[in-house]
Order: structure tokens, then C-alpha cells, then sequence
């Protein structure tokens, strides 16, 4: 995938990601990092220790050094880009940063990201090239001042040894099992990423929804399967959508991102503000690494569940 930024965020607080540690939070507290929210800026606002601010802000140092925070992730990973995003602080933000990550919460630090510069007010991007796994990082910043928010960017790194030894089925789609929204026809309302996500999702805006479709055709898309396996039960969650749900959906499987595609559930009737378990319907398509699923003609889908045996494993 060209953009990292479409990968999963390993810190996400809403996935479990925690702010652990830091040296210092004297204006504004280190979990804010981690908000899915975007950073909002609250004009006149102040706290008794100064302006507030949607970030974690750090005093002004008087001493050599610099500051630091560090983060849990909430499944293991390997970091692949990272975005420091220093929204609103403009004459308090750091002037660089660095990030170090480890394999486990007692393991030594190794510097994955060598100290660079940071804008103010900005989306910092920065691509790691460390291939190395992780559950923890730690942010520098040099020598002091206001980080908005942290996104870590990454693949996860699911036990699939223990998970083919527990002999049950296992959601080869699921966000923590590996599988990624890899496209989508469309996602004007909702993110493409919140049809995998563990649970059920909260309000209309935490599935993926399409625009009103006024032409022909019909929305679709595509996961990358977190391993090769055999789908043979399958989930399509319309929770929250009641007016505005597909007609219809139908599911193909494929052992390449561009097919051939194979049926896996043909067309079916879907109910608005449901939870759809299909098992009988789902045919045999083999092996895959791949799933379409399609909707008629557009609408919105809470959750996908594709539940499978994994390639190679006894039963």
C-alpha cells in the first residue's frame, strides 16, 4: 500500500492503545494523543495552569534534556509510518522529534525514527523503515512544547499459531486478526476501516456508508484477509442503518487483490438495522486471501465477519 497512512493505527485509544508514561504533562495530559478525535482549538479557554489545549503539552525547559511519552500499543505490530500531528500549537510545538519502539514492555529501546524537524500547526508524516516488531514506542520531542496528536501506522501481528491450535473457526477478516479494507467503490459517509473492526459499532458513523448512488452499478469492497483460509460462515451487520441500508448484498472470494473472483454468498435480502448470520447460503470457493463484498445498490454496512478454517490447519 503506497500511503502508510491507510494501514491500521497500532495506537489507536478506541482499538485499546494507551498513553502510559510521560516526563511531563504540566499543560495539557499525554492521553490526548490518542483521541480519535480530530484536535479542535477553544478560543479564550484557560486552565488554572494556562491556555487549554487538545494535545499533550509539556512546561518550558530550563534544562538540558528533552521530553518524552510513551505508548502502549494495543496489539503487537510492525510500525510502518507514523503521523505527529502538531494541530494548533504554533508558537509552542516542538521543534523535532524522534520515536523508539520495543518488542515487550521490559525490552531495551531501538530509535526507529532518527530526530527530524516538525511544522507547527501540521500533519507530520514520516515513514519507518524499521521492520522490526513492537508493542510499545516512546515519542521525543526536542527539546519541549505541544504534540496534538500521535497516529502509528502499521500491520498487525496476530498469534496464528495459537489461533489454528484452537481449532474453531476464526474471523479471517477481523481488524485484529490481520485483515485490512485494502478498497472500496466509495465511502463518502463512513470509513471503508469500520466494517472490520472488533464489536459492534456505535452510531451510523462508526460502519462504512456510501453515497446516495444515482446512476448504474453498485458499491463494493475489497478485504485482504489477515491469512490464506477457507470462509465458511459469514456476518453482515446493518446496526444503526435504517433508512438508508443495501438492498442487498453478495460476497465473492479471490486469491489476488484483482481476482478472478469466485461466489462465496450469492445476492440476498438484507433488513435495515440487523445482524444477517449466513451459513447454509455461503458456497464453497476455496482458499482465498481475498473478499468482495458488494452491495445494491448502495448504503451502509456496520460490520463484516468472515468466519474460516486457516490454510493448513487441522481440523
Amino acid at each position: 500500500m503506497s500511503d502508510f497512512r491507510e494501514l491500521v493505527d497500532l495506537a489507536s485509544e478506541r482499538l485499546g492503545g494507551k498513553a502510559l508514561e510521560a516526563n511531563d504533562e504540566f499543560f495539557a495530559p499525554k492521553e490526548n494523543l490518542l483521541k480519535a478525535a480530530r484536535p479542535v482549538f477553544r478560543e479564550g479557554e484557560y486552565t488554572d495552569r494556562g491556555k487549554w489545549m487538545d494535545g499533550w503539552e509539556t512546561r518550558r525547559r530550563r534544562e538540558p534534556g528533552h521530553d518524552w511519552c510513551v505508548i502502549q500499543l494495543w496489539l503487537p505490530g510492525i510500525v510502518r509510518g507514523v503521523v505527529v500531528d502538531t494541530a494548533h500549537f504554533t508558537g509552542n510545538f516542538p521543534e523535532a522529534c524522534s520515536l523508539d519502539a520495543r518488542e515487550d514492555a521490559g525490552g531495551p529501546w531501538r530509535e526507529i525514527l532518527l530526530r527530524s524537524p516538525l511544522a507547527g500547526d501540521s500533519e507530520n508524516p514520516f515513514a519507518i523503515e524499521d521492520r522490526g516488531p513492537a508493542t510499545h514506542v516512546r515519542l521525543n520531542i526536542f527539546p519541549d512544547g505541544g504534540v496534538a496528536r500521535l497516529r502509528v501506522y502499521g500491520t498487525v501481528l496476530p498469534d496464528w499459531e495459537r489461533l489454528a491450535r484452537g481449532g474453531a473457526d476464526v474471523d479471517l477478516a477481523l481488524i485484529e486478526n490481520g485483515g485490512l479494507v485494502v478498497a472500496a467503490s466509495d465511502a463518502f459517509f463512513g470509513s471503508r476501516h469500520n466494517l472490520i473492526l472488533p464489536g459492534r459499532g456505535k452510531d451510523m458513523s462508526d460502519g462504512w456508508e456510501t453515497k446516495r448512488r444515482r446512476g448504474p452499478g453498485h458499491d463494493w469492497a475489497v478485504v485482504r484477509l489477515g491469512t490464506a483460509g477457507t470462509v465458511r460462515r459469514v456476518e453482515v451487520d446493518t446496526l444503526h442503518f435504517k433508512g438508508n441500508a443495501p438492498g442487498s448484498c453478495s460476497i465473492e472470494a479471490a486469491s489476488a487483490a484483482a481476482g478472478p473472483w469466485r461466489e462465496l454468498l450469492p445476492e440476498t435480502k438484507l433488513s435495515p438495522d440487523s445482524l444477517h448470520r449466513f451459513e447454509k447460503e455461503v458456497r464453497d470457493a476455496g482458499e482465498a486471501t481475498h473478499a468482495r463484498l458488494n452491495i445494491f445498490p448502495d448504503g451502509g454496512i456496520s460490520r463484516l465477519r468472515l468466519f474460516g478454517r486457516i490454510a493448513g490447519a487441522r481440523s
